[in-house]
């Protein structure tokens, strides 16, 4: 089984994620939590980074911090996963280990 790493960095301030990105192992799942979901928004210089991840990993976004920064699903990048936090839970109980990029 694969890992699950929870972001909580914006990427437009620490490089949190491309970290989690880069040392993480082919099949883990990347979750985006508080200020790390903007790293799920089409249009910004993340948006590459992410759409690359994506090609063996998988991305997840928390909706209740996507929607306490007024983020809408429309704005999120296509194949991000919007996740509640029972599927926060399920990701947690399907995977190894989490690991927290701080």
């Amino acid at each position: 089984m694969a890992d699950l790493l929870t972001v909580n960095k914006s990427p437009f301030e620490k490089n949190s994620l491309e970290l989690a990105i880069k040392y993480s192992q082919p099949g883990s799942a990347i979750l985006l939590i508080e200020d790390g979901v903007y790293g799920a928004m089409k249009g910004t210089v993340a948006e590459a980074m992410v759409k690359g991840a994506m090609g063996d990993k998988k991305m997840y976004a928390l909706k209740s911090d996507l929607k306490a920064r007024a983020i809408k699903d429309d704005r999120v990048i296509d194949g991000v996963e919007v996740v509640d936090y029972a599927g926060f839970v399920d990701l947690v109980e399907a995977n190894d280990k989490v690991q927290a990029w701080l």
